[in-house]
């Protein structure tokens, strides 16, 4: 059996808190989960954890903050596991409100690296009666009983929009708490946008692999708008529930065209395409990550039309120019700093 996180480990240290019934918010170890008990709640915003949640006898899989089986007032306890995003954590914390039944308890947990000293005065502003039951493996554990309810929930009245602009083109980005780059554009986006104006792609349906909040589909077909060009549907796919949200809300708002689908990786991707363009994440939470990219590199080919193009953007200390080299054809930087590279490659 693989070794749990600290925070997992803290909380199964602390089970005798746990009555009636239960939800887990945010856990990144499924193992974890049907030694708590043998039935509950249990959320995550990770498209492939989901599909594993979904094995787990006897438990409720809730993929992200808008899945349909989430119901209000139900819960007796609700376990919340310190998010990345700090503006996250208010988003669990409401959500827990509302799951909650009457006198319901709420257990928090996390990590001292992962800020869990700060996250308790974000957890005392709703359950001021909250105190700490246990510091084990590095993690602090607090517990609230009689939470107040969340009288709602609904996570588009979380969304935000901000205004960005690249080569001219500007739009409005939808955002939400815990979404990577929320309320700008990153110098990595920024980087292949700029690639696309001067160096644009052939002819054809475009697929944004780990697609965030939708920008790039929606600047290359505002871009083909301002050119008096016809548009080309850009489909995008993201593992986070947050992202597919967000990529659906903005190319609704900018009136573009494409199928945003959740997908742990190319799974649930289908057909192929002119072009797949990415500014890949490398993080799992707090840790450097490649593996998504890696699995990424070696599927990319079989969803590229012959003589396709991988559009790739980079920390430039990344070791992906072989990886592309390899799985998908010839590899070339295109744009560069001492940050960032753009890769392109045509499909052998």
């Amino acid at each position: 059996m693989s070794v749990l996180p600290n925070s997992h480990e803290a909380l199964l240290k602390n089970h005798e808190h746990l009555r009636g019934r239960l939800a887990v918010l945010g856990p990144v170890d499924i193992s974890m989960v049907p030694i708590l008990a043998q039935s509950g709640l249990v959320l995550t915003e990770h498209f492939g954890l989901w599909q594993q949640l979904n094995t787990v006898d006897g438990w409720t899989a809730v993929f992200g903050y808008d899945d349909a089986a989430l119901a209000p007032a139900g819960v007796d306890t609700v376990v919340v596991f310190l998010p990345k995003a700090r503006a996250e954590l208010a988003l669990r914390l409401e959500l827990a409100g509302w799951l909650a039944a009457k006198d319901a308890r709420l257990i928090l947990v996390g990590e001292k690296k992962e800020g869990i000293a700060g996250a308790v005065k974000q957890l005392k502003t709703v359950a001021p009666q909250a105190v700490k039951i246990d510091s084990a493996r590095h993690c602090q554990v607090w517990r609230a009983d009689n939470l107040e309810p969340s009288e709602a929930f609904d996570v588009r009245q979380w969304l935000e929009w901000h205004r960005v602009e690249s080569a001219g083109i500007r739009f409005d980005v939808a955002g939400l708490p815990g979404i990577f780059s929320a309320g700008e554009l990153d110098a990595g986006t920024t980087m292949l946008l700029d690639s696309l104006a001067e160096f644009p792609l052939k002819a054809g349906p475009v697929l944004d692999f780990a697609c965030g909040a939708g920008v790039i589909g929606t600047w290359l077909q505002l871009c083909q708008r301002k050119q008096g060009q016809s548009e080309t549907p850009v489909d995008g796919v993201d593992v986070q529930s947050q992202a597919v949200i967000c990529a659906r809300s903005t190319y609704q708002r900018a009136n573009v065209s494409g199928v945003i689908t959740a997908s742990d990786g190319l799974d649930r991707v289908q057909g192929k395409y002119a072009a797949v363009v990415s500014n890949p994440p490398f993080h799992t939470g707090i840790r450097t990550d490649t593996s998504m990219t890696e699995q990424f590199l070696k599927q990319v080919a079989g969803h590229l039309e012959p003589g396709g193009e991988l559009r790739l953007v980079a920390n430039s200390f990344l070791p992906y120019q072989e990886l592309i080299r390899r799985h998908v054809g010839p590899v070339k930087a295109i744009a560069a700093d001492k940050r960032f590279t753009v890769w392109s490659a045509r499909r052998h």
